[in-house]
């Protein structure tokens, strides 16, 4: 893996310790050797993980809408800061530019990001994995909440297993490496390529 998409919040939130993961997350992606693809935001979260990974020695590459950076959301500092029209276009290249995708603690946007690329993973329209880092049991009410929706029969159970979960960030990395090496993905979608 090359690459690592991080959607996660540009807020604090309440619990420091959503900080120290993000930081954690930066400093162990650069020690790897793993770039960062995130909305290249300079606040909250999105800051702390990207100053995280720069102070590392890591890459950074930030996607942000025009306006957004206009308004001043935008961090000066990283490797490289792709400006784009729109959330649709920033969403396509921060796919594009990854090879997998991780949700951090986070919000709406959050959500939002995260849930799309697993949409697009489970109609076929790409094969690269898709993870929440569960630290904490951050996510275990969501995840609880989709396991309930699969056992309604509305959510392929398929689909919902397909996702990588762990509660630290090397069990998170080794389940993303072990399906981008796989490939794998519901076999529903791949007549859909």
């Amino acid at each position: 893996m090359r690459r690592l998409a991080v959607f996660l919040a540009s807020s604090d939130g309440h619990d420091p310790a959503y900080a120290e993961l993000a930081a954690a997350t930066g400093a162990e992606l650069a020690g790897r050797g793993v770039g960062l693809v995130y909305g290249g935001g300079r606040r909250g979260l999105m800051g702390v993980l990207a100053d995280s990974v720069l102070r590392a020695g890591g890459e950074v590459v930030g996607v942000m809408p025009r306006g957004m950076v206009e308004r001043e959301w935008a961090h000066q500092g990283v490797t490289e800061l792709v400006i784009c029209d729109s959330m649709h276009e920033r969403k396509a290249i921060m796919a594009e530019r990854a090879d997998a995708f991780a949700a951090l603690p986070g919000g709406l946007g959050t959500l939002e990001e995260v849930f799309e690329v697993w949409s697009w993973r489970q109609l076929g329209f790409h094969t690269k994995p898709v993870g929440f880092l569960d630290a904490g049991g951050f996510w275990a009410p969501l995840l609880g909440a989709l396991r309930g929706i699969a056992d309604s029969g509305l959510l392929p159970a398929a689909t919902l297993d397909d996702l990588a979960v762990a509660p630290d960030l090397p069990g998170l990395l080794q389940a993303l490496e072990e399906r981008l090496r796989g490939g794998s993905r519901p076999a529903h979608g791949k007549d859909l390529v």
